[in-house]
């Protein structure tokens, strides 16, 4: 049975969360973060932000994204007004020695590619019962070639036991910022991202099954398609003739 989804209203919230209204807290590394990279992207990358009004108020939601390297997890968090729990996967958890403290740091939640990881799923879980935010990017591995590719259904099961949000976003000039770099340093391209319309998903109260978690993530990837297309038009449209 496919599952039925709509669009989820701006201001939804999770009556069940018992502290969507207290002030968030952020760890200081993610703080001092938030404070220096918008000037920087903004200056040096033309770093442009759309979508804002669509994001739940309050409450927690998932944030899925597509995926090209390390730098859309750092526009994706600048972007974002509120902290975001990534799921990460083992290579980049444990990229250099201080890589895991920084990701516990910042409350990342490490993920087995290789096999499923119930655990990493309690932990998503976990903080989006105590109102706070998922950032799941469902291709998981960095795309080598800069295109979308067909999500895994860990964001479906996520979304489907929580029922909270799903808020499809496209991220685009991070895989042209790096591609063919030696180092890691990004190049200077136009870096942007856009949220979409939140997505809640209903079904009936059965097992999820294996085509229903591919039919929920075919769906969000539809939405995350059609942002990158319309970010597309939007920067083909602004170049002069």
């Amino acid at each position: 049975m496919r599952p039925n989804w709509k669009h989820a209203p701006p201001a939804w919230r999770a009556a069940t969360s018992p502290v969507a209204d207290e002030p968030e807290r952020l760890p200081a590394v993610y703080a001092a973060l938030k404070r220096v990279l918008p000037p920087v992207l903004r200056r040096f990358f033309a770093f442009r932000v759309s979508g804002l009004e669509h994001l739940p108020e309050q409450g927690p939601f998932i944030v899925a994204a597509n995926h090209a390297n390390y730098l859309d997890g750092v526009v994706l968090a600048t972007a974002l007004p509120r902290k975001i729990s990534f799921l990460v996967m083992p290579r980049v958890y444990r990229a250099t020695p201080l890589h895991p403290y920084f990701h516990d740091h910042v409350g990342s939640i490490p993920v087995s590619l290789a096999r499923p990881d119930p655990g990493a799923i309690r932990r998503a879980l976990r903080v989006l019962e105590q109102g706070g935010v998922v950032g799941i990017f469902p291709e998981g591995p960095f795309s080598q070639y800069g295109q979308l590719v067909r999500g895994q259904p860990g964001v479906a099961l996520v979304a489907l036991r929580s029922g909270v949000p799903v808020v499809p976003t496209a991220i685009s000039g991070t895989f042209q910022a790096l591609a063919s770099r030696r180092f890691f340093v990004p190049r200077r391209v136009p870096l942007a991202v856009r949220f979409g319309k939140p997505i809640r998903f209903t079904w009936p109260r059965q097992r999820a099954t294996q085509g229903l978690r591919a039919d929920v993530t075919g769906g969000i990837m539809e939405e995350i398609a059609a942002l990158l297309a319309a970010d597309e038009s939007r920067a083909s449209a602004a170049v002069p003739r």
